[in-house]
């Protein structure tokens, strides 16, 4: 890993700041609020902002992550966007955390458009009743006790990796009693792709997977939870992007129950999703359904809503709960509106119908393990 962003992408940055005057010295300890002190003491002074703007951007541009496994310029950006309010310097911020996070977090990068523009969401729909059962807030709380914070130490050839072989975060969720759902880019903890860095071996993946954490519970910073350990990576697939991972005997949990069958969405229409998550490997958050699901095939759904680097192996759920699939990412497009404005990324999630078929055909025995504890939820 060199850097996140091109020189060009980093000149943009530090043109937006000034132009938002967000390199004022007073502004400085806001973008920088959240990055670990002791790196912050690292990074050089200088006397002129513009200069100490771009001192800052480049260092951390040269970080693929810190001991605690976060990632500075991510933290920058993502505060950068919370002190803008102009529309273009906005969506320079936004575009940066949009890719750093992306390349933090390992997830592939599917350069191509989608087969047909999406069209702007009707007016009508605003007009919907969109009310749901109060239930639906406690089926939202029992299901978030299946979601786990993953912490995943990268290994290359036997042993820690090193330089900067610091843990990757992911989101986890509970399949079977002990069987834990990710992405298979979680797990092989690589930042990025195109990095030259080799991806991990069938040896090293499963050092990996033994060496995961799985922090239930994980609700705010200021609890401590208990975090299970992984016994063994069980199966996995690069191209669906999907893990299972059995955990070590533990507690007892809810278990996610999975839809009867894949979400097939009619031209035109929408159906809302919600992404129970551990963005930036931070504290649990829900995106409740503002999240739109536009598209569908056998294999894939797309849909707008707010992750991270860190959301990645997210349960995509529907009203009742029920998983349909498995976020892994983004995909970039162009011509794309949500709600009258463009956006540039959408993302993406394995249908879990194609996961469980994948299953069946290349690990039998998982399957049906799965499958009797789906049967018994």
């Amino acid at each position: 890993m060199n850097t996140y962003l091109s020189p060009d992408e980093i000149q943009q940055l530090l043109d937006a700041a000034v132009e938002t005057g967000l390199a004022d010295p007073t502004v400085r300890p806001l973008l920088l609020d959240g990055i670990m002190p002791r790196y912050r003491g690292t990074l050089p002074l200088n006397p002129a902002p513009g200069r100490q703007v771009r001192s800052d951007l480049n260092e951390m541009n040269r970080v693929e992550r810190l001991v605690d496994g976060s990632v500075p310029l991510e933290i920058w950006l993502r505060n950068a966007v919370a002190e803008t309010t102009e529309a273009d310097p906005l969506t320079v911020f936004q575009r940066a955390l949009d890719e750093v996070a992306r390349k933090a977090g390992g997830e592939p990068d599917v350069l191509a458009g989608l087969p047909t523009p999406a069209a702007e969401i009707k007016e009508e729909i605003i007009h919907r009743d969109d009310t749901v059962p109060i239930g639906f807030l406690r089926g939202g709380e029992l299901a978030g006790g299946a979601v786990a914070r993953l912490k995943v130490p990268p290994y290359q050839g036997g042993a820690p990796l090193q330089p900067n072989g610091f843990p990757h975060s992911g989101t986890g969720w509970l399949i079977a009693p002990d069987l834990l759902v990710t992405n298979h880019h979680v797990v092989n903890a690589r930042a990025g792709t195109g990095t030259g860095r080799p991806m991990a071996d069938g040896a090293d993946l499963q050092l990996q997977a033994r060496h995961t954490t799985a922090r239930f519970d994980f609700d705010t910073d200021e609890v401590e939870t208990e975090e299970a350990t992984v016994g063994e990576l069980v199966a996995a697939d690069a191209e669906l992007d999907y893990a299972v991972l059995r955990l070590a005997p533990g507690p007892a949990r809810p278990v996610l129950k999975l839809a009867d069958g894949p979400l097939a969405v009619a031209r035109g229409d929408y159906v809302a999703v919600n992404i129970i998550q551990h963005p930036g490997g931070r504290p649990k958050r829900v995106a409740l359904r503002n999240n739109l699901v536009y598209e569908a095939d056998e294999h894939d759904i797309r849909y707008f809503t707010d992750t991270r680097g860190g959301s990645s192996g997210s349960p995509v759920l529907t009203d009742d709960w029920k998983v349909v699939a498995l976020h892994r990412g983004t995909r970039r497009v162009e011509n794309v509106q949500f709600q009258g404005r463009t956006t540039a990324f959408v993302n993406v999630g394995t249908q879990m119908r194609s996961v469980m078929r994948h299953l069946e055909t290349t690990s039998p025995g998982v399957h049906a393990e799965i499958a009797a504890a789906q049967a018994a939820v």
